[in-house]
This record gives C-alpha cells, structure tokens and sequence, in this order.
C-alpha cells in the first residue's frame, strides 16, 4: 500500500497545493487533504491553540487533528522563506513545534524551506523530502520537474482570474474548459492572504456573497507576481513579508485600474504584518477616494455582521457610480 502523506487545508495550501500533490504522487504517495473548514475543525484547533497566535493558525491545529488516523505522515513544511531576500510570517517557522506537541498526531515532514538567501537552497528541501519515499535522486528531480509544470500552470489560471477551488477543478479535469468571470457592471478588489478570503468557512463566502451580490471579485491571486512586485516597490521602504508585499503590490496596481469599483481588504485579529499593510492601503484608497471596507476576522466574527457590513458597502459604491455617471452626463 502507498504511504499516505496528509496535508492541511491552511495556509499556504491555497497557494502550493497543486505543487504538493504532484510531488508527493510522482513518488509514489496518496494525498490526503483533511476535511473542509468547519465549526468543528475550528472549535478542535481553539482547544490547543495559544492564544496569541492568528485565526488561521489556529485553524491550522483544526485540520492536523482531523488528518490524525487517516495518514502516516503529515506535510507541515517550517517556512522561512519563499522568495529571496524576503521572509514568511515568523508563526508559519513555529507552527510545526507547535503542532509537534498535539498527542496521537503522525510524524511530521517538517522540512526547511528558506529560499532568503538563495533560490537554490530549496534543491535540498526537495532531496530531504523525497528520500523519505526513494532513494532514486533521478525519480525525485523527475517529480519535482512535474509539480513545478503544475504549478505553473495552477498561477496562470488564477491570473486568468479563477478562485484557487475553481482552478484546481480544472487541474483535475472536472472541468474541460477554462472560463472566465463573466463581466459585471461593479468590479471589487478583495486584498487579503489567500487563507483569509477563499476559505470559505473562514471568509464566510466573502466571495461567493459578493458575486451573488452582482460583483466581479478580483484578488492578488489575479495578478502575476511581477507587476506586483513592481508596484509595491513604489514604497518608500521594502516590506520584508512576501504576503504582505504582494498584497501591497495587488492593491496598488488595482486602485489605478480605471474599472475598479470598491475595494476591500481582509485580515485576520492578531496579524502584526496585517495590521500595517491595510493601514497603508486604507489611506492610499482613501486619498483617491475609492469606495473602502475594512474586515478583521476571529473567532468570535458573527455572519449576519459580515453580511450587512458587505451590502451597505457595495450600496455605496452603487451611489457613487450613479453620481459619476449623473456627473457625466449634467456636463455632456
């Protein structure tokens, strides 16, 4: 039988998943995904959790519990760093000592990747990696080759401006085609980590209330991470986070997007990083007068909130198009 290697449905799953399961499966393993958000996986991870960490770390023990008994192994990679010169979320490096004390959970794969100092150094994540399943160096650069095809691939359909759920359905052929959003008379820039807004227990359906709503919805995951590195370094100072640069970035280039309708950005209770960023975005929005929401999202977030919070916002970017449009016209 194969080894089964679980992987949590957190984090930066929204982002590498694909990578991931390729890997994993060119060598050999079964991937299991633990279950989809719920009460109940956030309620088990709150039990262990410290009270310090965000809410998506704390969901993230949610899901390690609800892989235990279902795998052999758990894939719990410490991020340091994912670009060069740049770092993770110093939580992301803790996160696997963390879990390590969590009773009756499998052994953990709690490999480095630290691609600070260089882009190479992630060559040695991957041998560490793969000799757990061979110890045939070919076969492992072979199926390192074919996730990093996959991946690939995931990014220039989420470019193409699919969620990461509905990009996935393609990767796995439950659909042939690759559609894009159908145009919508109110375009809303939704900046925030992936964790945050497209899970949906966690998001509420942010995505799908405001698409429901009449919006189009686009994220940082629509834009190649080049433009938005470009635009975020139009700080005065680099900010060191990778997430938090590229939601900078996205933010950036989409408030100068003469389409955009609204924009609102999403951060979880507890983020330090979160808690600069949307500053430094609320007051860019501001000062160009587009349409602002701010979400903080924990545990104690109640539904009917988030609900009435998105329809009064996008009842104000209505109002504003409608005086833009009124503008025009009076003056024509």
């Amino acid at each position: 039988m194969p080894v089964k290697v679980g992987i949590p449905r957190a984090l930066l799953y929204y982002y590498y998943y694909p990578l991931w399961r390729t890997f994993f499966e060119e060598l050999g393993a079964e991937v299991v995904l633990s279950s989809p958000s719920t009460k109940g996986v956030l309620t088990e991870g709150l039990k262990y959790a410290v009270d310090e960490v965000c809410l998506p770390v704390k969901l993230t023990f949610g899901h390690v519990l609800d892989l235990a008994g279902k795998v052999d192994l758990i894939f719990l990679p410490r991020l340091i760093s994912v670009k060069k010169a740049e770092y993770i979320c110093p939580k992301f490096l803790g996160l696997p000592d963390m879990i390590r004390r969590l009773a009756g959970i499998p052994p953990l794969i709690d490999v480095n990747i630290d691609r600070y100092k260089s882009n190479n150094d992630i060559c040695l994540a991957v041998k560490e990696v793969g000799r757990l399943f061979t110890h045939n160096h070919f076969k492992i650069w072979l199926a390192y080759r074919r996730s990093l095809k996959v991946h690939r691939r995931y990014f220039r359909l989420l470019e193409l401006g699919l969620m990461p759920a509905e990009a996935l359905a393609v990767l796995k052929d439950r659909v042939k085609n690759e559609p894009l959003p159908e145009p919508e008379k109110i375009t809303v820039a939704l900046i925030g980590h992936p964790y945050n807004i497209h899970d949906p227990y966690v998001s509420m359906n942010i995505i799908g209330r405001l698409r429901t709503l009449g919006a189009n919805v686009i994220t940082a995951e629509c834009l190649p991470e080049k433009t938005a590195g470009s635009y975020a370094s139009r700080l005065p100072k680099k900010l060191f986070w990778t997430l938090g640069q590229r939601m900078m970035g996205a933010a950036l280039y989409y408030l100068e997007r003469p389409d955009l309708s609204g924009m609102i950005h999403v951060a979880a209770f507890g983020c330090g990083p979160d808690s600069m960023t949307g500053e430094l975005i609320e007051r860019r929005a501001r000062t160009m007068g587009m349409p602002f929401l701010s979400l903080t999202l924990d545990e104690h977030t109640g539904e009917a909130g988030v609900i009435t919070r998105l329809e009064a916002f996008l009842d104000m970017v209505s109002w504003k198009m409608a005086g833009t449009v009124g503008a025009i016209k009076s003056s024509s």
